[in-house]
């Protein structure tokens, strides 16, 4: 059985195809017999026929998505929309897409739709057969294979989605953290950062505290497709306070690395599940690289209980505290160790199997500056953290810009988004 599907056009004439192709004796020839023996009301397959008297080999049937409410909709299916999915089956085989010797050993099934409002017959034609010849060739080639998903699942975006959500699959990235609790000065500087593909904003501690969770909707309604890091440092009731952050519209939830083993294993579920990111703050934490070797072998926590293991974040910050930024330099620590425990190094682990896909990121937070910028992404951060060197600079827009122009190039800047 092979599958394919296609999507031609623009507008209510646009055409959307889906389509079964496989052998007469095998499940596609049961579900193709089934279509014709138990007909429904309003989804009433026909043959693909190249005119009357005519069906097209492989036998294919045309089942209409959408229901067919009146006559005049049904001579749409039954008029430019059965001619162009017949024309481009037999189109297939004679390109040798599909085998000529195989074309009465097969059968197709074609999933139409067709918008109630389409009213131009050329384009319904022009766009289902072009729809319906891309499916056949997908069905036929195996496309997409899974290396072509995998690489596409956090770079593409489906058109009638009506939002962009927005992966971290392309390091490094800065993150603007909003830690001043006043909504009225952090709008305005969301306002004036630039869009951009690397940049991230974080709904910092002390305006969450004041503000509650639902100040993420705020941040969104502005830059509806930034990445929004809630950080809740999270200590207790991890899975809770992850569902809370993924109802908010947040794109990730900081835990605290000083919480007990249990809960970042819950926080870290849980955001897996509702498919956000888990940040562990690494901030008090003595020894970064052992909470990180624990949560990747499932090792016994302090309290009695015992990890499953497969519990390491999507990304780890090491945070200096803003009380003792002045004090003491950054240490950025061992980021290429931490890297390779929390992408499968460690003896036990399996590795991240979250929402970075087994890579996980290291970020770094607390007196990141213009001039140690490039050192810290020197040192292997993947994501910087700057929080008042922004917020409270004069030109929120300026100084943003000159962070970013450290980073790539915006991502599909140069990109189109068609496969056909």
């Amino acid at each position: 059985m092979q599958v394919g599907e296609a999507l031609v056009g623009e507008g209510v004439e646009v055409a959307h195809i889906d389509l079964l192709v496989g052998e007469k004796n095998g499940p596609v020839g049961t579900a193709f017999t089934n279509a014709m023996s138990q007909m429904s009301a309003g989804h009433t397959p026909i043959f693909a026929v190249i005119r009357p008297n005519l069906p097209v080999k492989p036998s294919t049937l045309i089942v209409p998505k959408v229901t067919v409410r009146n006559m005049k909709e049904a001579e749409r299916i039954f008029g430019p929309a059965q001619s162009a999915v017949a024309k481009a089956v037999a189109d297939s085989v004679e390109e040798g897409v599909i085998p000529e010797e195989k074309a009465e050993e097969l059968v197709v099934i074609v999933s139409v739709f067709l918008h109630p409002q389409a009213a131009d017959y050329n384009k319904i034609y022009r766009f289902n057969y072009g729809a319906a010849k891309l499916a056949v060739k997908r069905a036929m080639t195996g496309f997409p294979d899974i290396k072509k998903v995998l690489y596409e699942k956090d770079r593409s975006r489906h058109p009638a989605l009506g939002l962009k959500v927005t992966k971290l699959w392309d390091p490094p990235y800065l993150q603007v953290a909003l830690d001043i609790p006043s909504w009225k000065q952090m709008e305005r500087v969301v306002s004036e950062l630039p869009q951009n593909d690397h940049l991230i904003i974080e709904a910092g501690t002390p305006l969450i505290k004041r503000y509650g969770v639902e100040i993420v909707g705020r941040i969104k309604e502005i830059k509806p497709e930034t990445f929004v890091v809630a950080d809740l440092k999270t200590l207790d009731t991890g899975n809770l306070e992850a569902r809370m952050v993924s109802d908010a519209g947040a794109d990730a939830v900081v835990i605290s690395g000083l919480a007990p083993l249990q809960t970042i294993e819950k926080a870290v579920a849980e955001a897996r599940k509702t498919g956000i990111y888990a940040c562990l703050d690494m901030l008090n934490v003595a020894s970064p690289l052992e909470l990180l070797e624990k949560l990747s072998s499932g090792e016994e926590g302090a309290s009695g209980g015992s990890i499953s293991g497969g519990s390491i974040p999507d990304v780890v910050e090491l945070h200096r505290a803003i009380d003792v930024e002045q004090a003491e330099r950054h240490a950025w620590g061992n980021i290429a160790e931490l890297k390779r425990i929390g992408r499968g190094g460690s003896s036990g682990s399996s590795g991240s199997s979250g929402s970075s896909g087994g890579k996980m990121l290291v970020a770094v937070a607390g007196g990141i500056r213009e001039e140690n910028a490039a050192e810290a992404l020197k040192g292997g951060a993947d994501i910087l953290i700057v929080g008042r060197g922004i917020t409270n600079s004069r030109d929120v827009e300026a100084v943003a810009r000159r962070f970013l122009r450290l980073m790539k190039e915006e991502i599909d800047q140069y990109r189109v988004m068609t496969d056909f």
